[in-house]
């Protein structure tokens, strides 16, 4: 039984895959990560599911990496460092490679993690008041097991804007960098992502898929490769002085030393 996601399916095929840890505001533990490549699987695998929608329970869609599951990776040696981080980047290839029309309802802040979540869905709608931000350079780390979905939705220019100064944005900023096809208020975001549902409902779902296909094979690379490169480079960064400062410093209520 799931712990930390629940999944609901209607008559007309529509699966909502839900982040059900509002209390840690869906931050992403390993049991999490886990759970959501299971459910991708499941989800892709199920004949009766033809669109999903990902959405969050809570005040925030995903506030990214679990800092107790950060601080241990931190402690843990590199087997276990680079096991941590390819079940975090298998899981985000799992919903990148779903066979099925993913929606993101974004009913609040998404930050890390989340905003990578968010670049693997084939469209997203969010509030207004939501807050974006690749954060982890705050903490001595880099955006890397999301960073191929990330540039593959933003492209280069406009990921380069916000990938590295850690700087919190807008959702107006994030429909202008191409994260978000666009904003509903919160009273008609349901609305909204009905909309978004409803033409798929009238495709032929093999076609869907096999057009979801072509259009991953015509886009940028993200094979194996590019994936154990993220896993590389993630790992490298954990093992370094700065990631454990930032860490530690997150812990201790204090700045890192690197900050003014």
């Amino acid at each position: 039984m799931m712990e930390t996601i629940r999944i609901e399916t209607d008559a007309r095929g529509l699966a909502h895959l839900w982040l059900a840890r509002p209390e840690k505001h869906n931050a992403l533990s390993a049991q999490m990560i886990a759970e959501l490549t299971e459910a991708a699987g499941r989800l892709g695998a199920d004949p009766a599911v033809r669109v999903v929608v990902l959405a969050a329970e809570g005040k925030s869609f995903c506030a990214g990496g679990d800092l107790g599951w950060m601080q241990a990776q931190m402690a843990a040696d590199a087997a276990t460092r680079r096991a941590g981080a390819r079940e975090l980047a298998l899981m985000l290839q799992a919903l990148n490679t779903l066979p099925k029309p993913l929606i993101g309802r974004v009913q609040g802040n998404a930050f890390g993690g989340g905003l990578g979540m968010i670049s693997v869905c084939d469209v997203a709608v969010a509030v207004p008041e939501a807050r974006f931000g690749l954060t982890e350079t705050r903490l001595g780390l880099i955006p890397a097991t999301i960073g191929p979905y990330v540039i593959a939705r933003l492209g280069e220019g406009k990921a380069r804007r916000v990938f590295m100064s850690a700087r919190l944005f807008s959702a107006d900023e994030a429909v202008r960098l191409d994260l978000l096809a666009g904003l509903a208020d919160t009273d008609i975001l349901d609305a909204a992502i009905e909309a978004e549902v409803a033409p798929y409902l009238a495709c032929a779902p093999g076609a869907v898929a096999e057009a979801k296909r072509l259009t991953r094979s015509l886009g940028p690379r993200i094979d194996a490769d590019v994936i154990e490169a993220t896993i590389d480079a993630l790992v490298r960064v954990w093992e370094g002085a700065e990631a454990q400062e930032g860490i530690n410093a997150f812990f201790e209520k204090r700045k890192p030393n690197w900050a003014e």
